[in-house]
Order: structure tokens, then C-alpha cells, then sequence
């Protein structure tokens, strides 16, 4: 698995159109956004009884991982287990596709058949909920644009429209009541390899502007 370099970053929304515009100068959407350049994501974060995964966050502890499932509503009909780890100041993505079945099996709480899997990230997940209470905890809707390099494999996105699904883990449910997380907020991730192109830092310039690491996950669980 290769190891890669992530930063993300907030920020109001003029900063966020004048990077967008200098950003579609330089760089190509990916393959999977549409005519606008966009995609909806929709993720179910899960987490323990007191909130591990989010206190780590906030604690900047560096060691650390959380799990989630996502999808994109209205595009693929994808569906992805995901497990996130950060070691050293490096993140790792680990992933594995599901069944829309094996998704409502592991909502409604059956979980037997996880445990001799032969996907090694469905079975991990598996005794994570049984040994650590890792639970869903609530699902997180946004628009994504997404742009990408091939120097450095790098991968720039703008996240906006950030909703919550509060206490709601009904992920499957495109009708799901969503609350807006934050007005006019939009995050930004920078990922890339062993580098990143010196134009593509210079077009991220904003001045003496500074930006606040910022996660969706943390952002949503503040309504719940």
C-alpha cells in the first residue's frame, strides 16, 4: 500500500472559487466527475461507544484509523468499505467492495457472516465491532470536484455543500433528511505521493491567508 502525503485545509467560499478557477487552468477533472465537473459522495462513518475515532482527530493524536462505508448517489452504484490510517504523519487508504446486500446486513446489525469473509478488510471491521463496540455513527453527504496530476500523482478536491445525517445511519435511503454543516464552508484535500509539482503549489498560493486543518467527519458530528 503507498503511503501518501494529505493536507486538508478550510476555507470561505471567495478563496474557494479564486483556487477552482486557477486550478482548472492547470489540471484535469478525473474521470468520474460529470459535465459540471462535479460528484455527490455519501459515506457512513462508524466509530466506538465514546468516540474514538473522533477525539483522536481532534487530539491530533498520529497514530490513528477509522473505518466507513460510501457510495455516490445519482452515479455509480458502487459501494465501498474503507479503512483510513494516518502513521507518522502519512496516510494509507485501504478498500474493498460491497454488496448493496452485505451493506443492509451490516446496518441492521448481522454480522456473523463477516467473520470468515474472504475480503481481510470485511473481516477486520468485523472484529472491530465486536471487540471495540465500533458502531455506525452517522452519514455525511457533499459535493466533490476533484482534480488530478499525473506528476506526483497528485489529487486536489474541493469539498462543499456538507450535509449531516445527524443520528441518522439510514445510508441507503436517497431521501434521508440531510442538515447543512456549516454556511458557505468548503474543504480542501491536497494528496500526493513522494511530491507535489512546483506549479501546482504555486497555484494554491492565497497570500498570508491561513487555513485550519478541518475534517468532514468532525465537522458533522458537532450537530450530533
Amino acid at each position: 500500500m503507498q503511503a501518501r502525503h494529505e493536507f486538508k485545509h478550510s476555507l470561505n467560499y471567495g478563496d474557494y472559487v479564486i483556487l477552482r478557477d486557477r486550478l482548472r487552468k492547470v489540471m484535469r477533472h478525473d474521470e468520474h466527475a460529470d459535465e459540471s465537473g462535479e460528484y455527490r459522495v455519501r459515506s457512513l462513518y462508524f466509530d466506538t461507544l465514546g468516540d474514538k475515532a473522533l477525539r483522536e482527530k481532534i487530539d491530533g493524536v498520529d497514530d490513528r484509523e477509522k473505518f466507513r462505508i460510501r457510495r455516490y448517489p445519482g452515479g455509480s452504484d458502487t459501494i465501498v468499505l474503507e479503512k483510513k490510517a494516518k502513521k507518522r504523519g502519512l496516510c494509507y487508504k485501504y478498500s474493498t467492495p460491497l454488496t448493496k446486500a452485505e451493506t443492509k446486513k451490516i446496518l441492521s446489525g448481522d454480522l456473523k457472516w463477516m467473520m470468515h469473509d474472504s475480503r481481510q478488510l470485511v473481516r477486520e471491521l468485523y472484529l472491530k465491532m465486536k471487540a471495540e463496540q465500533l458502531k455506525p455513527k452517522t452519514v455525511v453527504d457533499y459535493l466533490r470536484e476533484p482534480f488530478v496530476a499525473s506528476a506526483g500523482n497528485v489529487r486536489i478536491t474541493f469539498d462543499r455543500k456538507i450535509q449531516t445525517g445527524l443520528y441518522s445511519t439510514d445510508f441507503l435511503n436517497d431521501q434521508l433528511p440531510t442538515l447543512d454543516a456549516g454556511e458557505e464552508l468548503v474543504l480542501l484535500e491536497v494528496k500526493y505521493d513522494q511530491f507535489i509539482p512546483s506549479y501546482v503549489l504555486e497555484v494554491l498560493q492565497l497570500g498570508n491567508r491561513q487555513s485550519t486543518s478541518c475534517s468532514k467527519y468532525a465537522l458533522c458530528r458537532i450537530y450530533g
